[in-house]
């Protein structure tokens, strides 16, 4: 677990490739990549336990996007996903991801390069909210 960044700013989480992520030309398939980085994000969350709780509870995905630099496999698991805070503004951040294979120096070029933009909702009202000044200090600790 990471509650710090170190060097460039980025959390470190390492994803396990199921056989069943793989599509008929054995690459990872799309959507599975989609579910593989929600992984990523979601330990990442909740490696601070409850600090994150109303980043957890309230961020709904508004928005992925995903760039395919080199095919993934099954033998290239565990992925190493790095995550980072690209944008934040008043009611919605963008998390950055880079996917490589395991094994892959940390300065190679990745694999995987994508966005998750996500806006902060009160639940109950059912309408946008303003990311509140604790939730802005964490974000600014992993923002490149």
């Amino acid at each position: 677990m990471q509650t710090e960044p170190t060097g460039p700013v980025g959390y470190h989480a390492t994803v396990t490739v199921r056989w069943s992520d793989m599509d008929a030309f054995a690459h990872i398939n799309h959507a599975r990549m989609v579910t593989l980085l929600e992984e990523a994000r979601i330990e990442w969350l909740l490696s601070e336990g409850e600090a994150n709780e109303s980043l957890i509870k309230s961020a709904l995905i508004a928005n992925v996007a995903i760039a395919y630099k080199k095919p993934l496999r099954h033998s290239d698991g565990p992925l190493d996903v790095t995550l980072w805070f690209e944008k934040v503004r008043a009611v919605d951040f963008t998390i950055g991801y880079e996917v490589r294979a395991a094994g892959a120096a940390p300065d190679s070029p990745p694999a995987v390069v994508a966005t998750t933009r996500m806006a902060m909702v009160d639940v109950g009202a059912e309408t946008l909210r303003r990311i509140a000044p604790e939730e802005k200090a964490y974000l600014a600790r992993w923002t490149r």
